[in-house]
């Protein structure tokens, strides 16, 4: 019995371990939320739940996310000291990009628009400046 429990205590640690984000990931992460943490002054709420990953300069990641007509989102990315210059853009589920509100600084950009439809849309992040980084993007919604 106690090799038993010993053995999924293992186990438990090496899957945590697995997917332990990594320092860039942590710091983009905050990055993301200090931009988004603006936000809930105007009423927004953060969603639960993030996306993070690592991109090359001049790449692209592209996130699918679904959102509700009626409600207002604002998409906010972050990345770690790598990332001189990110950006984000929002695409309906034809490709198309939407006209959204944009903000740049940096490592830390945000795009913000109200859907006029409901289903699934997508959500571009870039590097446009510095090394391969770390990113992180968050949805505020309300």
């Amino acid at each position: 019995m106690k090799q038993l429990i010993l053995s999924l205590v293992v186990a438990a640690l090496a899957c945590a371990s697995a997917f332990a984000e990594s320092d860039g990931e942590v710091q983009a992460r905050k990055t993301a939320l200090d931009l988004a943490g603006a936000f809930t002054n105007d009423g927004f709420k953060i969603r639960d739940g993030h996306w993070s990953g690592t991109i090359r300069p001049h790449e692209h990641a592209l996130i699918a996310v679904n959102l509700y007509a009626g409600n207002q989102y604002w998409f906010a990315v972050g990345s770690d000291e790598s990332g001189k210059k990110v950006a984000v853009e929002i695409f309906d589920e034809s490709g198309h990009q939407v006209a959204a509100e944009n903000y740049a600084e940096g490592e830390k950009a945000a795009a913000g628009f109200l859907p006029a439809n409901s289903g699934q849309y997508f959500i571009s992040v870039s590097l446009l400046e510095g090394a391969q980084s770390s990113v992180c993007l968050l949805c505020s919604y309300k």
